[in-house]
């Protein structure tokens, strides 16, 4: 096997960002079953599934800053974990002003 190139969370630079439905949030608690509660942007407090492709790939713990996509229907209570901000790109999001929580 090859080696794998490991990078430091500073060295990414591919961020994702917010556009459509989607939201940003920061994860307060951890539910089990591939399940978090994660405080949006918009001061309400939501279910969140993490997707079946992040769900072995990125381990998200208490505090992290993540962008939710609404399901089709119940759209204002549960969402889906599309992506996971390392802590350089939250800060930066800080800086920038698009996360205010």
């Amino acid at each position: 096997m090859g080696e794998k190139k490991v990078l430091s969370e500073g060295e990414l630079s591919e961020m994702t960002r917010p556009s459509g439905n989607d939201i940003l949030g920061v994860a307060i608690k951890l539910l089990g079953f591939n399940r978090v509660l994660v405080k949006c942007r918009d001061g309400n407090e939501r279910l969140c599934r993490i997707r079946g492709k992040m769900k072995r790939r990125v381990w998200i713990r208490l505090g992290d800053v993540v962008l939710v996509s609404p399901w089709d229907f119940q759209s204002d209570k549960r969402r889906d974990v599309i992506w996971r901000y390392t802590r350089a790109q939250a800060d930066l999001l800080r800086k920038k002003g698009p996360l205010t929580i």
